[in-house]
């Protein structure tokens, strides 16, 4: 069957198409025809080789993709949460060839579950792995509502999701955004805006001068952002980061979605999320599956609101 891989890890022009191997569907799984996989960085990261040295999986095709969308054709022995003909979409952790840019993908059931009502599998696949990402976060920092949470790259899907998650939760946020995308994090729900860069710390310091409760850092800025949180405050991070040591006070959460993959619970409250119009879906730009590279192109070069997904 078809997918979008690499036999060779390199840059965008490495991914095309390959043939894999259709999976085995065992006891407590979900075999998924996949109409929509999301393109997220991490993807970029697995095309390139920047995974390959801890994939159990040596040998190519190597198949990138953590967000899938699509029909349930099959569900195995134990599986009564979806049924045959169910829109559903589902996290990935992919290796090797079983990653989501697949046509056909199967997944422990708890990774799956039915598409918000009225959404179509192209939007639905954008929200599974940066959704649960954004989800964990809050769980980790643990803010209790009323409490003050930054987030940076807030225009970003998982920036995004942080803000809707947390403004659903009672809490206050204050965002960073360029002036292009402004009213854009007004619009996902930000209290307070301010212009992103090397000195957003400062720029959220103005605002709350004894520094914020907790901070999402989706940007990836690290040390740089670390002022804006107040002694003894959360920090949330999506690359391992652990800080640099200059703030022991400081309480750090690597954010790793691997972790809840199979919380269908929490995936289940995002579906609840959207149908209730709390948390907002957005798609960028679609590309048939034979497009893959331009994708990743059009990812690499930046700039890219929303999510751009792959269609089979």
């Amino acid at each position: 069957m078809r997918a979008a891989g690499v036999t060779e890890f390199g840059g965008p022009e490495a991914l095309h198409i390959v043939d894999v191997e259709a999976e085995p569907l065992g006891p407590g799984q979900v075999r998924l025809q996949v109409q929509a996989a999301t393109v997220n960085p991490t993807d970029t990261y697995a095309r390139s080789g920047v995974y390959a040295g801890r994939d159990p999986v040596k040998t190519p095709p190597w198949v990138p993709g953590m967000d899938v969308a699509g029909v349930v054709s099959e569900v195995g022995e134990g599986v009564d949460h979806l049924e045959v003909g169910d829109l559903a979409m589902g996290i990935v952790v992919p290796f090797g060839p079983y990653g989501g840019y697949r046509e056909d993908k199967v997944l422990p059931g708890d990774s799956v579950v039915r598409a918000p009502k009225g959404v179509d599998a192209v939007a639905a696949a954008t929200l599974p792995m940066n959704g649960l990402t954004a989800r964990l976060s809050l769980n980790l920092m643990g803010l209790q509502r009323g409490q003050v949470l930054a987030v940076t790259g807030a225009a970003g899907s998982y920036g995004g999701y942080v803000i809707q998650l947390a403004k659903a939760e009672g809490l206050t946020v204050i965002a960073d955004a360029s002036e292009a995308d402004e009213q854009l994090v007004r619009d996902l729900g930000a209290d307070v805006v301010v212009r992103r860069g090397d000195d957003v710390a400062d720029r959220i310091r103005e605002h709350y001068p004894e520094g914020v409760d907790g901070l999402a850092d989706g940007s990836v800025q690290d040390a740089l952002v670390l002022p804006a949180v107040k002694d003894g405050g959360a920090v949330a991070t999506v690359r391992g980061y652990k800080g640099d040591g200059s703030r022991e006070d400081l309480r750090f959460f690597p954010t790793l979605v691997r972790k809840i993959a199979e919380d269908r619970a929490a995936l289940d409250g995002l579906r609840q999320l959207v149908e209730d119009g709390a948390v907002t879906l957005r798609v960028a730009q679609t590309f048939p599956a034979e497009q893959a590279a331009e994708a990743h192109r059009m990812l690499e070069a930046g700039g890219v609101r929303g999510r751009l997904v792959l269609t089979f």
